[in-house]
């Protein structure tokens, strides 16, 4: 296991462990827990505004388990970076809870790359803090992200972004975000999306959205509408 990787686990865990002392007993009997998984199909796989798999298309799916407050999962999905690397493999975990009408998220990210270059340093971990509020059929939120060990730059990385999504009438629903990476070795940049999605079936959805950034020159920044379709389970 990388080690980037094991310091987040460790990490996980210790904030899973501080989080049961901390429950009542009562609280911990009555615990609901469930699975859920997902499977899907994307024309490029865009993440915060850039190619990861040099526009072509992705294969993508993930497990998640929640307990209470509690999450973990898994999500991998096909990659291109033009080297060895062909999968992106994420591990993650967190506490979610509602305070005064909010509602608050905050966990740890782990990413991972299958038959990633020994020089490449893909491999990196992000702390995670959101909060969203929901106003009738809309909800609006802002999450940001911070890797002390960022992609590929072996330096520290933040990221946040505002986001809001509407559902005008059922089975569809529109959404949207700005975001900014700011980085340590490279330029920071700005990044947006909007997008509407319909739900075919209670557990089957498609979705088409426009990204863009404000870099020029570079391929995998350039704006692009990105459909796909993705089955829940």
């Amino acid at each position: 296991m990388d080690f980037k990787v094991f310091r987040l686990a460790a990490a996980a865990a210790a904030t899973v462990g501080l989080f049961g002392l901390a429950a009542p007993a009562s609280a911990q009997s009555n615990v609901d827990v469930s699975v859920s998984g997902n499977f899907g199909i994307v024309t490029d796989y865009v993440f915060r505004g850039v190619s990861q798999t040099n526009e072509d298309a992705a294969i993508q799916g993930g497990l998640d388990l929640t307990a209470g407050g509690f999450y973990a999962g898994v999500w991998a999905s096909t990659v291109d970076f033009g080297d060895t690397t062909d999968a992106e493999v994420d591990m993650y975990g967190g506490y979610r809870w509602e305070a005064a009408g909010f509602a608050w998220d905050a966990g740890l990210v782990g990413y991972t790359y299958a038959k990633e270059p020994a020089f490449a340093d893909y491999t990196y971990a992000e702390a995670k803090l959101g909060v969203s509020r929901a106003f009738g059929r809309a909800t609006v939120g802002a999450v940001a992200y911070y890797s002390p060990d960022f992609f590929g730059v072996d330096d520290e990385a933040t990221y946040a972004e505002v986001n809001a999504t509407f559902s005008p009438i059922d089975k569809w629903t529109v959404s949207g975000a700005v975001g900014k990476q700011w980085l340590d070795v490279s330029d920071d940049y700005l990044t947006w999306n909007v997008g509407v999605a319909y739900a075919l079936t209670d557990d089957l959805a498609v979705d088409v959205r426009y990204y863009d950034t404000d870099v020029d020159n570079a391929a995998n920044y350039e704006d692009r509408v990105v459909a796909g379709i993705k089955v829940a389970f």
